[in-house]
């Protein structure tokens, strides 16, 4: 396992999921739901760079479903309690769209590091 080459998958999932995170919201400004994005471009940030471990493309998944509802979580807190923990624990309450745009962002910031790191281990 190669640290450095980890340690760049991380910071390019840092900077993408920044970038989705700020996407998100510029685009809700303008009357959109982009869900998808800050998940999605984590992935797309993390793929910059190569890397043989699988164990990074995993962290990189749980990173864009965790992002995936705090951005909900900022974007919409439930009126009843404001908090993340009441938020968290009351997370199947969200519309299904919701749950399915945080998936796919998920499916996205876990398999585009993981298709790299194929890459990486055939050459």
């Amino acid at each position: 396992m190669n640290f450095k080459k980890d340690v760049l998958v991380l910071l390019g999932a840092v900077v993408g999921g920044v970038l989705g995170y700020a996407g998100f919201f510029w685009l809700r400004r303008h009357g959109f739901y982009g869900l998808i994005l800050p998940g999605g471009l984590l992935g797309i940030g993390a793929g910059v760079f190569k890397t043989k471990s699988r164990y990074v493309s995993v962290i990189c998944g749980l990173l864009a479903l965790a992002l995936g509802f705090f951005t909900e979580w900022r974007r919409a807190p439930f009126a009843a309690d404001e908090s993340l923990g009441y938020f968290i624990s009351h997370v199947y309450k969200l519309d299904s769209i919701t749950l399915f745009m945080i998936a796919l962002g998920s499916l996205i910031g876990f398999w585009i590091p993981f298709r790299r790191s194929q890459e990486a281990e055939k050459g």
